[in-house]
């Protein structure tokens, strides 16, 4: 019988999934701790309300966009032959 190669999509994205995964972990993580910080100085009154929703709006953001990075840098990844 003829041995047949088969493709298979690695965990490789673009970027090494690892390294980005990492980052990505660190961003949001960062950015639950500020969203924290905000919100404990806003019940304390030590930040105006206007700030705060902007803060936490921007946690929101930097957040989400580096998930859906992740994501994305994972669906692009190399296919390599076994």
């Amino acid at each position: 019988m003829a041995n047949l190669s088969k493709k298979r999509k690695s965990n490789v994205g673009f970027l090494s999934v690892k390294i980005v995964r990492a980052i990505t972990f660190y961003i949001i993580s960062a950015c639950i701790i500020l969203s924290v910080i905000m919100c404990i100085l806003a019940i304390w009154d030590y930040a105006k309300t206007d700030v705060f929703w902007r803060m936490m709006a921007t946690f929101g953001v930097i957040a989400v966009g580096s998930a859906v990075f992740a994501f994305v840098n994972g669906i692009f990844g190399i296919d390599e032959e076994e």
